[in-house]
């Protein structure tokens, strides 16, 4: 772990022979989180139990303490414990598990494996038939000091020498999503022009991964001091496009990329005006990596330009979460000090200031990434 960072231990407390540990519980859609103790997870054959370092805060967190996802099937059960960017060791594992072992420092992927089934065998874990997410999985959710991971051989990745269990944290979620979509899905090339669309976590990550690869990355967005930090993570330019309906922000961007457009589209927000404003921003032949998802409002649902899908031959690329495969280059580049994770990280807190941050994200409040470190 690196030397400058301060992380709690995460100690049990033994309560009279019982086993407690400290966790920050959702109580139902909008309702004040709770901090309380609760019973250490026991683990199966094929589990491990890892204690929880760091784990981060994210956005798709606020949207199931809103509620916004129940119309996906994620309607959360109560109480539970959410959190799915976790970075930590592992104390103890199942019986049966043959790779991984009490000591190693992993990182925790939010799209849970069951490593079997023909997606994974086909090193597409994060399409897994059978995915399961931290927070659904009894002992699972990392805003708690210990988690039980099932499938420990699949979904516990190692990690090098050089990534401390904060920076694990920090590239749990959005930046392992932005990874996926900006080097594998748009398979961006040096030279190319990059625009991504919405500065939050995914946006960031999205901007820091592209420059990293040689792309003219332009960042999108309304608010000043979230394009202020996509410059200063990598960004050559900036558009604040509040009041700029779809067709404006596709003009401008143009002019900011020699007339033509961008070959690249990141829309990390998702919804009908990021997405239109992605599609009139790219060039003839472009390509959009869809990251962001839609609402309650939308609930999937919006429309497109077909015809000019069709008349400037673009493509629109899905890409969600990233595959256990993928870690190994992901791991590789940020040992390396080519990507920087905790670069991104605004503000270390603890499982009493949750709360707090969610209200944050009621205003876009929060810039970068919050971890909780303090159990």
């Amino acid at each position: 772990m690196s030397a400058n960072i301060s992380l709690s231990t995460g100690h049990v407390h033994d309560h009279g022979g019982a086993g407690l540990m400290r966790a920050c519980r959702y109580q139902g859609v909008r309702k004040d989180l709770l901090v309380e103790e609760v019973p250490v997870p026991e683990i199966g054959a094929g589990d491990a139990l890892v204690r929880v370092v760091a784990s981060g805060i994210c956005r798709s967190d606020w949207h199931l303490w809103n509620g916004d996802l129940a119309w996906l099937g994620l309607d959360m059960p109560a109480p539970t414990t959410l959190g799915h960017e976790i970075g930590g060791v592992i104390e103890r594992v199942g019986s049966g598990v043959r790779h991984v072992e009490p000591g190693m420092r992993v990182t925790i992927p939010f799209n849970l494996a069951c490593g079997f089934c023909q997606y994974c065998r086909a090193g597409a874990q994060h399409l897994c038939d059978n995915q399961q997410f931290p927070f659904l999985v009894e002992g699972g959710g990392g805003w708690q000091q210990f988690i039980r991971v099932p499938t420990a051989d699949v979904n516990c990745i190692p990690l090098p020498d050089g990534v401390d269990e904060l920076t694990a944290a920090a590239l749990g979620c959005r930046y392992m999503t932005a990874w996926r979509a900006v080097a594998d899905r748009a398979n961006v090339a040096g030279g190319e022009f990059v625009v991504v669309h919405g500065c939050g976590g995914v946006g960031l990550a999205a901007v820091q991964i592209s420059a990293a690869l040689g792309g003219r990355t332009i960042a999108v967005d309304i608010d000043d001091q979230k394009l202020a930090t996509a410059r200063a993570a990598g960004a050559f330019a900036t558009l604040n496009v509040k009041g700029m309906d779809p067709t404006e922000v596709g003009a401008a961007i143009k002019d900011m990329s020699g007339g033509s457009g961008a070959e690249v589209a990141i829309d990390a927000l998702g919804g009908t005006a990021t997405t239109l404003g992605a599609l009139y921003s790219l060039r003839k032949g472009g390509r959009l990596a869809q990251v962001g998802m839609t609402g309650r409002a939308e609930q999937g649902i919006v429309g497109v330009p077909l015809d000019l899908l069709v008349l400037q031959e673009l493509s629109i690329i899905g890409s969600q979460g990233n595959p256990q495969s993928g870690y190994p280059r992901l791991l590789g580049l940020v040992a390396s000090g080519r990507l920087n994770p905790t670069a991104l990280v605004s503000r270390h807190v603890g499982l009493e200031e949750v709360q707090g941050v969610l209200e944050d994200m009621d205003e876009f409040k929060t810039t970068g990434y919050v971890i909780i470190t303090r159990f």
